[in-house]
């Protein structure tokens, strides 16, 4: 049987498996070890797995992603983020549409305390949105904000999901997280600017807090500006360690985790129960990350062993005379219509043996096409019909808002997204300037 075919039923194999709703690693991980087995036998077949796993388990970067995830959780479960909250409550919301300007500032502290969507969609629309529809703000804005903002968790460093993309791409975890520092920033801003503009041109849509919700005495405004200032000197103890060059990721995933504890036990909010949900939380999302890394090892390796890349590779650029820019186009949009129907770590996973090694075969930079991917996968997360935010945000909204609202407020901030991702392809320089001025010295 060619390489070729082989490689094609692998892949259609495994698709199949996902839609039958197999977990994702465990649809990777068996469609790789029957290939392994059936291709190279016994002695041939467990070693691809054993290699893979061996790979995982020496891969030392890899110690950072329960230290962020505990430091997530903790600031999480021991409400230090309601805190972040109430400081742009009193000291934004006398602008129009100023709560929800400073609901986007919440999620971007929340994502750089987590890295994982999730926890910003779960914080936004259990803090953010009642608090936003009790004041009057459109509630079809208002679902799109917490939507769009959330989605920043996975391209704001710590990114847990460019800790993935790093090991399944052979690429330095540090660089690619300074690489979605300004495009995540940008995205954050271009939120703003838009909020701003459209309650500017709408009042009704953001009304600003009347006066006497507003005018409290000098000292609680300062005290509350302190509390929510804590998570950003917790993530600055952590972050500027490691661009100085003073200490490594790993050195600084503990640091980041140990000043979060620490936090906690300070402001006297490390409960039994606090401690005991963030590291059952922390244990289970770590291990489901490391099943499915392991997995992808393993189906990355037997598509190398195949040469199915080069022949991928052969196809577009020779048979279908193809430039790379059509096919790199071609593959955010296979991103965004995966995304319909699975989460970003399925995505990256699926694809990652194909286009990894592709994308550097057309001689394009791998960090900068981490975050080309990174924000694709956000505009997949809010693409209808089955975006994982939209049912996310489903399951979490309140009763008034339908599942008609939740479709209907996304299209703006997806929008803003496209623009974003058109920039950062436009100019590369978005993604690599940081890195290659903080590695390069």
């Amino acid at each position: 049987m060619p390489y070729e075919l082989i490689a094609t039923l692998m892949f259609s194999t495994m698709m199949l498996m996902l839609l039958t709703g197999q977990r994702v690693f465990g649809a990777i991980g068996f469609v790789a070890v029957i290939a392994a087995l059936l291709l190279w036998g016994d002695r041939g077949g467990f070693d691809i797995g054993f290699s893979a796993a061996m790979k995982l388990m020496k891969w030392y970067p890899l110690l950072t992603l329960p230290m962020f995830i505990f430091m997530g959780y903790v600031l999480s479960e021991s409400k230090i983020a309601d805190d972040l909250y109430k400081m742009f409550h009193v000291w934004m919301g006398g602008l129009r549409g100023g709560l929800a300007i400073g609901t986007i500032g919440l999620m971007v502290l929340i994502s750089a305390m987590n890295g994982l969507s999730v926890a910003g969609m779960a914080i936004g629309a259990t803090i953010a949105l009642p608090e936003l529809l009790k004041r009057g703000y459109d509630k079809r804005m208002v679902t799109g904000v917490v939507q769009a903002g959330s989605s920043l968790g996975i391209l704001v460093p710590p990114s847990v999901v460019l800790v993935l993309y790093a090991m399944i791409a052979r690429q330095p975890v540090g660089q690619l997280w300074l690489a979605g520092v300004i495009p995540g920033l940008m995205m954050a801003a271009m939120f703003v600017i838009y909020i701003a503009v459209r309650c500017r041109l709408q009042p009704s849509l953001g009304p600003a807090l009347p006066a006497e919700e507003r005018d409290l005495p000098r000292a609680e405004k300062m005290r509350l500006l302190r509390a929510g200032l804590l998570p950003l000197i917790i993530f600055a103890t952590m972050m500027v360690p490691f661009v100085q060059g003073w200490t490594s990721l790993v050195e600084s995933s503990a640091i980041g985790a140990l000043a979060a504890f620490m936090a906690a036990v300070v402001k006297g909010r490390m409960t039994r129960q606090v401690f005991e949900n963030s590291v059952r939380n922390t244990l289970g999302i770590t291990c489901m990350f490391m099943w499915i890394i392991l997995a992808a090892l393993a189906f990355g390796a037997v598509f190398d062993g195949l040469g199915a890349v080069k022949a991928i590779e052969s196809l577009f650029t020779e048979q279908l005379n193809l430039s790379p820019w059509m096919i790199l186009i071609l593959m955010q949009l296979s991103f965004i219509l995966m995304g319909t129907f699975l989460d970003d770590t399925a995505m990256l996973v699926i694809v990652a043996p194909l286009y990894v090694p592709l994308v550097g075969e057309l001689g394009f930079d791998l960090i900068w096409y981490g975050i080309l991917y990174t924000i694709t996968t956000q505009i997949a997360y809010m693409t209808p019909p089955f975006g994982y935010n939209l049912f996310l945000m489903r399951a979490m909204a309140p009763p008034e808002i339908s599942l008609r609202d939740i479709y209907a407020s996304i299209t703006p901030f997806v929008a803003v997204m496209v623009g974003a991702l058109a920039l950062v392809m436009i100019f590369p320089g978005l993604a690599t300037w940081l890195p290659g001025v903080i590695y390069g010295n």
